[in-house]
């Protein structure tokens, strides 16, 4: 079928079993979906098979919880992100952190710290990393009472409430800036990690002839009254795969040097035997504005 058969036929879809006028918006994405898909059938020649085939796919990835996983996977969070600095410049906006992906792994609800935290429970092996930085507005001035929501995975590459074996919110925590608009906290240093052996984002992945390994990072959302909710995370600059990122996570001005302090006077007020990491990073929230879509957007999120 040619581009003027599938509209005609389309047509004919909207014309049948009408009920009500329905959803507006929701009509014109749905036509304008379709319409590509079979489009694309037409070009590809996608066989029957083929197409239940990424049916059942889909499905199974679903059942899994791993659509959240497969989205960065291909490009699509990314995209996403890149559509948000787009609209951000045309209205108006400049500068700021730059954002990047959130990934599936966020949950609601963590300890909330007034000014400083300590993200680890004790429990688990791992190099201590201490992290600190001020927030700042969209006028250059430091913000107290702003939140800076963090989370990453332990030394195995694992993340609390996804895995089991951690306490509580581990290595997630929500602090509020003091009144120099600073937060700090410590932590033990995360480890990249690897999509779920033999899920569905590997298969994808293998078809693909990609890798599904993320660089070590950690995630972060920031917010404060009257301004962009900030969604960004920072990479470990000597990770492997610090450039090389299935889920395109890294960004310019999102890696950070990492710096080791062996000051003997420094561990001992740390109550640590041995060196440990620093990292300083500032966050820069830019202006709400009406005219730019909404940063805090509602989607699927665990919660505990």
């Amino acid at each position: 079928m040619n581009a003027q058969q599938i509209d005609a036929l389309l047509d004919r879809f909207e014309t049948t079993g009408v009920t009500g006028p329905g959803h507006a918006r929701v009509k014109t994405v749905v036509r304008r979906l379709l319409r590509d898909l079979m489009l694309a059938m037409e070009d590809l020649d996608i066989q029957p098979e083929e197409f239940w085939a990424g049916l059942n796919y889909l499905g199974q990835a679903g059942a899994r919880g791993e659509l959240g996983l497969i989205v960065p996977g291909i490009g699509l969070e990314h995209f996403i992100d890149l559509r948000m600095d787009e609209a951000e410049a045309r209205a108006g906006l400049k500068g700021g952190t730059p954002r990047t992906i959130e990934g599936p792994l966020y949950v609601a609800g963590a300890p909330v710290c007034q000014g400083e935290a300590r993200m680890d429970d004790g429990m688990l092996p791992g190099e201590v990393v201490v992290m600190s930085g001020v927030v700042r507005g969209a006028d250059g001035k430091p913000m107290a009472g702003a939140k800076v929501e963090a989370w990453h995975a332990n030394h195995l590459g694992n993340y609390s409430y996804f895995d089991t074996t951690q306490s509580a919110f581990n290595l997630r925590r929500t602090i509020v800036t003091d009144a120099n608009g600073r937060y700090k906290f410590r932590s033990i240093m995360p480890l990249g990690y690897s999509v779920p052996p033999g899920g569905s984002t590997e298969q994808l992945l293998n078809l693909l002839g990609r890798h599904g390994h993320r660089p070590a990072h950690i995630h972060f959302f920031v917010s404060a009254p009257g301004h962009r909710k900030l969604t960004t995370q920072i990479n470990i600059e000597s990770d492997p795969h610090l450039w090389d990122d299935f889920a395109f996570g890294t960004r310019e001005g999102l890696v950070p040097p990492v710096r080791t302090n062996a000051d003997p006077a420094a561990m001992q007020a740390l109550g640590v035997d041995k060196p440990f990491h620093e990292i300083s990073f500032d966050f820069d929230l830019l202006t709400d504005e009406v005219k730019a879509p909404a940063t805090d957007f509602a989607r699927p999120r665990a919660a505990a």
